[in-house]
This record gives structure tokens, sequence and C-alpha cells, in this order.
């Protein structure tokens, strides 16, 4: 069964262009590199769910949960814990429609 990650968290205050800068030039390429396809991007503008939702299938030939293990995986997740809160992950049946989770209500805010 074909399976997405789900990443939900918000950014840090004051950490805005740091972390563009991080995501756009070093996480998702070394996601894509380990076979983590980033397919949507969601900005939250309004409401109580978190500011970002990325959503990556895996490139067909390995498992998200192998991918996840993964020493690059971890050191990019890592260094975007470090511009985010909140962070929130999910492995769910991939479908051909939108999907997000109701992220834990009791996650601290820093």
């Amino acid at each position: 069964m074909e399976q997405k990650l789900l990443l939900a968290y918000d950014i840090k205050p004051n950490r805005e262009a740091e972390y563009y800068r991080y995501v756009l030039g070093e996480f998702l390429p070394t996601l894509q590199g380990i076979g983590l396809m980033m397919i949507e991007g969601w900005h939250t503008a309004y409401g109580d769910y978190p500011m970002r939702l990325l959503v990556f299938r895996s490139d067909g030939d390995n498992d998200i949960r192998d991918i996840m293990q993964n020493q690059q995986w971890q050191e990019a997740k890592d260094k975007l814990l470090k511009l985010i809160r909140d962070y929130e992950e999910r492995i769910v049946p991939a479908r051909n429609t939108f999907q997000f989770f109701m992220p834990n209500k009791n996650t601290s805010k820093e």
C-alpha cells in the first residue's frame, strides 16, 4: 500500500529567513536524494492548525519507514527542528485527495 508522510509544524518566530534558506537549499534536496519527494506544501493563513503542512511520497523504490531510519533523514530533521516548533509527523495510507491530521493539542509552545 502506498503511503504519504505528513509533517506539520510552526516556524519559530524570527527564524523565517533561516528556515526558508534551509528548507529550500538543504532539507528538500536531501530528502529527494534519499527517496522522499515533496508532493504538497500548505500554509495555514487562518485557524487553529500548524502553520506548515508538508506532504511527501517515497520515490516508489523505498518504504517511507525505512527512509526515516536513514542517517541523512535524522540529520536533516534535527536541523529542521532547530528552526520550528510543535512538530508532528504521520505516515498515512496515500489517497489522491488532500490529507491532513489533527495535531496533538498537548504539545507545549516555546
